[in-house]
């Protein structure tokens, strides 16, 4: 729906207000750029950021760390484990720094941002005792 509703925002703002779209290139290029900056203001709901998007992406580590970071096996649980030290780690991983049999190609998949919100949700689950 998010999706839906910035398309509708992007499109009435790429109409110009004769109400004619303008077929010349250049003029659609300043309308896309004038309906880009536009739907920014216009429309936030579109740039909203999906809530779970962290425990999403944390998700993808419950197969090696269990779910929540909370460990069954040899691999290290990552739950309460502080945010800098797995961000560190994924980096070590990422770089090459480390060696690992699939850790690496693992990192190597998200970006900054994806591991900084992994890490911080992993670091607020309550480790076991």
């Amino acid at each position: 729906m998010t999706l839906l509703r910035s398309k509708r925002c992007l499109a009435t703002l790429l109409i110009p207000l004769g109400g004619r779209r303008q077929r010349r290139q250049g003029a659609l290029s300043r309308a896309a750029r004038a309906g880009a900056a536009a739907l920014a203001l216009a429309c936030p709901w579109a740039l909203a950021q999906d809530p779970n998007l962290a425990r999403n992406l944390a998700a993808t580590c419950a197969n090696c760390h269990g779910t929540n970071g909370h460990s069954q096996g040899e691999v290290k649980a990552l739950a309460g484990m502080a945010a800098g030290r797995i961000v560190s780690a994924f980096n070590d991983y990422k770089t090459g720094v480390v060696p690992a049999t699939v850790m690496h190609q693992i990192a190597k998949g998200y970006s900054d941002e994806q591991i900084r919100l992994i890490a911080a949700y992993l670091a607020a689950q309550p480790a076991r005792k």
